[in-house]
């Protein structure tokens, strides 16, 4: 019997922000702390109560599979974007399916807030926002009933910021058109039902989104000193070499699975990592 699903991390993608990192890992396999960001999001579910999880699956999708641990993984050949990914989960949820970016680093997402006002209102779908802090994100606005309204529409509330948590009900699911489809395409039909598109807000929590080099970079820095960004200015997956490179000083590089530059190299500005035994250079 097919077991209901609680949860889903959205994890498929081209990768195109990382540039050159793509072609090594896809984004929700870089680790912090030595956890890849799949597994965090898949914690901070599991913290809230959902049991069986899924996700999907595009770029590199057997090196997905390998950090994918107790997760059903949805193959995803044709990508099917930002609200389309959902349509795995169609037919498999009871009745809600809590839903996370799984490209992003989070600690303490409140997804039992999210989740106890999703049923109290009975709303189609609900995004756990927070005050918007500036920066690049879309600002998102609520009227006065506290229900989201469609992308570049102002409203009496906001500007917030959505965090990639999510509720989805069955009749929201069942909105998805066949094919390709994002989120801010169902927002006008979401606004315009009854309880339709609610925002539920919450005090700022630890977040950042780990989106290109760059931020992995930060990342390691921040969050993992002793781990990932033991290497000043660099970032090293627990599975490379570090060691082996002495003598010489590598600046803003990444170094990726198998990684082990040659002894005493002076580099910046690339990525490392082994393919079929062979060291393999990128430039960021």
């Amino acid at each position: 019997m097919t077991r209901p699903l609680e949860g889903f991390l959205l994890a498929a993608g081209l990768g195109t922000r990382m540039g050159p990192l793509s072609a090594c890992l896809p984004k929700p396999a870089w680790t912090l702390r030595g956890k890849p960001l799949l597994q965090w999001g898949a914690e901070a579910l599991r913290a809230a109560g959902a049991g069986h999880l899924g996700c999907n699956a595009h770029l590199l999708p057997e090196r997905l599979k390998a950090v994918a641990d107790g997760l059903e993984v949805f193959d995803e050949p044709q990508l099917l974007g930002s609200a389309g990914g959902l349509r795995h989960a169609r037919g498999r949820v009871e009745a809600e399916l809590l839903t996370w970016n799984a490209d992003i680093w989070a600690d303490g997402v409140p997804f039992d807030l999210l989740r106890s006002r999703h049923r109290e209102v009975g709303a189609t779908l609900s995004w756990l926002l927070v005050p918007h802090a500036g920066g690049p994100w879309n600002p998102v606005w609520m009227d006065h009933e506290g229900r989201v309204l469609p992308k570049g529409v102002t409203g009496p509330w906001g500007p917030y910021h959505f965090t990639g948590a999510a509720a989805w009900s069955p009749e929201a699911l069942a909105l998805l058109p066949e094919g390709p489809s994002e989120v801010n395409d169902l927002r006008p039909r979401l606004a315009a039902l009854p309880a339709g598109h609610l925002g539920v807000v919450a005090e700022p929590f630890p977040w950042r989104e780990v989106g290109t080099p760059a931020s992995l970079i930060e990342a390691a820095a921040d969050l993992a000193p002793d781990h990932e960004g033991r290497l000043p200015g660099c970032y090293v997956h627990p599975g490379a070499h570090p060691d082996a490179h002495t003598g010489g000083r590598l600046t803003r590089c990444i170094l990726g699975p198998g990684a082990a530059p040659p002894p005493a190299i002076t580099d910046a500005d690339a990525l490392w990592f082994e393919e079929g035994g062979h060291q393999v250079r990128l430039g960021l």
